[in-house]
């Protein structure tokens, strides 16, 4: 009776230890990852635990907020010192008066628009590159990479028309 309890525990052990040594993958959805980056930039990238993007992406954002920021300043400054030094009172002075020629502050001031105007244009093409990335991110969260997938490039001497031709080779190892 002993026996029969022991070989039944032995068998059922090699069992579920059989059952458990096989890995569960762990399914990340795109959807959830993109609306997550969508709501709060970062948390797509938090839910694929991908922590190290998080502070880049909040680094590229804040330097291109700071960059449109700074050229609002200076754009404001600049067309005021315009409109100060086109109006009829001649009480008004600019910080600019003697420094910049009327075209000079208008060159300078549609320069520091433009510059802008790009910053929050790169900003928002940030925004929009963090969702990408989380929903390529999820996409590929269960990617196989070992080494058996390499990509090798190589220099390679072609015979064309009676002459050689150095070039370079590209070759893709997908085995498993």
């Amino acid at each position: 009776m002993l026996s029969k309890r022991i070989i039944l525990f032995i068998s059922l052990f090699c069992l579920f230890t059989s059952s458990k040594s096989q890995q569960i993958e762990i399914i990340k959805s795109p959807r959830k990852a993109s609306i997550y980056s969508a709501i709060l930039p970062g948390s797509g990238q938090f839910y694929n635990e991908k922590y190290w993007k998080i502070p880049v992406l909040y680094a590229a954002m804040g330097t291109a907020l700071y960059v449109a920021n700074w050229n609002s300043k200076e754009y404001l400054s600049f067309r005021k010192a315009y409109q100060y030094r086109t109006d009829a009172d001649v009480s008004t002075l600019d910080e600019y008066e003697g420094i910049y020629t009327e075209s000079n502050l208008i060159t300078i001031k549609n320069y520091h628009r433009k510059n802008r105007d790009l910053g929050y244009i790169i900003m928002v093409g940030i925004y929009l590159l963090n969702i990408v990335d989380a929903s390529v991110d999820a996409h590929l969260f269960n990617f196989n990479v070992n080494d058996n997938l390499s990509l090798k490039i190589a220099p390679k001497v072609l015979r064309l028309q009676n002459q050689n031709q150095f070039a370079l080779t590209l070759t893709l190892n997908l085995l498993r």
